[in-house]
């Protein structure tokens, strides 16, 4: 949920999925054993070196509201002095009826958007009452919250967009000094869509380092059930024991998106991360998100539908006084041998999917204006670089293209070279495209960035490669 008096713009096509490796294997294994408990569990008990330091798990009579030592409403359409609807363009008014936030007497929370007869919406709004939620110094923090998106998909979920995110504490009172202070979204849903959000948002808007207002996110589908047929376990694991630093984001405790601190400048990392946060759960009507992939409610939308939650918890773990891993060497990828596309370092907008080009594997995939991918230490040697070659496929509308472009060192500096591409004949059509690109030699990062006069996607890429 960006809190921004902007509205949000892309967030990526639903073709995206990126998944990784859990590296934390106990945490894995209780994530992906709660998606299948009933709707009334409680929340895991903590692994191994780690200690709870909030829970909530929304035990109380039917239609009693929230506990509020543990949270607070937030109510109407914005903060006192802060953006109007909330800086997104939702529709909704949110309050502290139970009529819209209340306990079931199962053991979870139910926040459910409203209609009245005259077309108006209203739904909830509850955000922790603590704001200090960060890692120990050289330690991890995880939040992580087990529940059901609402069930409602199709043209009746047009404009839901349910959310469990965090802001930065500085916002809170301030309300002007987004993106700046940081904003975590754990999970966001758009349209009753089979698929989770989850960016992070920091730097300045619009634009700046962290690609504003758009973030950088990923996203990927839930699988066993959909997100809105069943629960699924969403966290986010705040690294403070590698370096670089790093903020994971999980679905069923699989890894499907990292972002790191070398991502983006020491300064803006650290306006982002040097504080607390605080926690939210709402379900907005709405808004820019919902406004990109589709619009927002009609009367065809139907009211209703709650976002279920089990439990809300956060873990920590001590730190070891730093420590950490080391970053991979530069000069480990050869220029002149193909580099796979989804190997980038990192990336703003750019989400994976198996192909079938030859080969196999998985290309990048969804990207269109202002995404790019990085990849450190691209080995060019003594030889001057004249060629750059690049495997796309396109299955963009008519009208629609754009640029792929090589960047060296910088994702803002001169393109020393690029191509055109539109419809190739589908998304999984593929082609090499060769364009001239200035000489280059010795080593360095190497951004392909991505250009176009139109917001939609206009490419995949597989793999590219240079030559003399």
């Amino acid at each position: 949920m960006s809190e921004t008096s902007g509205t949000p713009v892309r967030r990526g096509s639903v073709r995206r999925v990126l998944i990784a490796v859990f590296s934390t294997l106990s945490l894995a294994a209780a994530a992906a054993t709660a998606a299948t408990l009933p709707a009334n569990a409680s929340a895991p008990t903590p692994p191994t070196g780690w200690s709870q330091v909030f829970l909530d798990d929304f035990n109380g009579a039917a239609g009693s509201g929230v506990n509020t030592a543990n949270w607070q409403y937030t109510t109407g359409t914005s903060y006192p002095g802060g953006p109007a609807n909330f800086g997104t363009g939702e529709v909704e008014t949110m309050t502290s009826s139970t009529n819209n936030v209340a306990l079931d007497g199962s053991g979870n929370l139910l926040i459910t958007p409203r209609r009245d007869a005259s077309g108006n919406w209203t739904s909830g709004r509850i955000e922790t009452t603590r704001t200090d939620f960060q890692p120990p110094a050289g330690g991890k923090l995880r939040i992580e919250s087990r529940l059901q998106m609402p069930n409602v998909t199709g043209a009746a979920a047009k404009g839901y967009w349910p959310a469990f995110w965090a802001l930065g504490a500085p916002y809170r009172g301030n309300y002007q000094n987004w993106p700046g202070v940081g904003e975590l979204d754990i999970m966001e849903n758009v349209q009753g869509l089979n698929t989770e959000w989850a960016t992070m948002h920091c730097g300045t808007n619009p634009g700046g380092p962290c690609n504003e207002t758009s973030g950088i996110g990923n996203n990927t589908p839930c699988t066993g059930t959909t997100c809105q047929a069943g629960f699924h376990t969403y966290a986010m694991e705040w690294d403070k024991s590698t370096s670089p630093e790093e903020i994971r984001f999980y679905l069923d405790g699989v890894n499907f998106h990292t972002v790191k601190a070398n991502q983006v400048d020491a300064t803006t990392w650290a306006n982002a991360t040097n504080h607390g946060y605080f926690m939210i759960l709402n379900v907005a009507m709405g808004g820019g998100f919902p406004g990109a992939f589709g619009g927002g409610p009609d009367s065809g939308t139907v009211p209703g539908h709650p976002l279920v939650v089990d439990y809300v918890q956060v873990l920590q773990s001590a730190g070891s006084g730093g420590g950490g891993t080391t970053p991979p060497p530069t000069g480990n990828r050869d220029a002149y041998s193909a580099i796979q596309a989804e190997s980038y370092d990192s990336q703003a907008g750019v989400g994976t999917e198996t192909t079938t080009d030859t080969g196999g594997g998985q290309n990048i995939a969804s990207l269109a204006n202002g995404d790019y991918a990085l990849y450190k230490g691209v080995n060019f040697g003594s030889s001057a670089a004249t060629q750059f070659y690049g495997r796309v496929a396109s299955g963009a509308a008519s009208g629609v293209s754009g640029l792929v472009e090589v960047r060296l060192d910088s994702r803002t500096s001169t393109p020393v070279g690029s191509f055109a591409l539109g419809n190739s004949g589908g998304w999984q059509s593929w082609r090499t495209v060769p364009a001239n690109i200035s000489s280059v030699t010795g080593t360095h990062d190497v951004y392909l960035t991505f250009t176009s006069g139109q917001p939609a996607d206009f490419v995949n890429v597989n793999w590219f490669d240079f030559g003399h």
